[in-house]
């Protein structure tokens, strides 16, 4: 089967998709995105996740066909997402760098896409919130401290850039 998706604000396309490939699959090894992890292939871990029209999902236990004709976020576009310039970072992306959130980066993406879908969402959060919003992404290098540290981060800069 073809599918035809928009990753990153551009139009892709894939031949000879098999019905039970995953979207993580067609992401890393078909358009060539390896920025979203494989660890658990089970939707336990979060590695995986991308935003598929707007929704944070497991791009794992999504099939690839389900993508079709839909718009796919990965943690390569949240820059340009943002409007940051040829290589900058997004805010959130730059707060996990400042923050000292990044240790070995394998769950890295997951959170920054994570992250990034709760800042867009509330642009204040929490502690409460954002541990909520970031429960489905297990890092096994942390304590989660500097990871909630680079969310807080986030959003006062961006509280600040925004004059509020």
């Amino acid at each position: 089967m073809r599918v035809n998706v928009t990753v990153n604000g551009r139009p892709q396309q894939a031949d000879d998709v098999w019905e039970g490939e995953s979207l993580l699959y067609l992401l890393r090894e078909r358009l060539g995105l390896p920025g979203s992890k494989n660890a658990c292939e089970q939707g336990e871990c979060g590695s995986c996740t991308v935003r598929l029209d707007g929704v944070p999902v497991c791009a794992c236990l999504v099939a690839a066909g389900q993508a079709h004709g839909r718009d796919v976020v990965t943690v390569e576009g949240l820059a340009a997402r943002a409007g940051a310039g040829e290589g900058e970072l997004s805010p959130v992306q730059q707060a996990f760098v400042d923050a000292g959130a990044v240790q070995c980066g394998f769950c890295t993406p997951g959170l920054l896409v994570a992250a990034d879908d709760l800042l867009e969402r509330d642009p204040d959060p929490s502690d409460a919130d954002i541990r909520e919003a970031l429960s489905g992404n297990l890092c096994r290098c942390t304590g989660y401290e500097k990871i909630l540290d680079a969310v807080r981060l986030a959003a006062a800069r961006t509280a600040t850039a925004q004059g509020d």
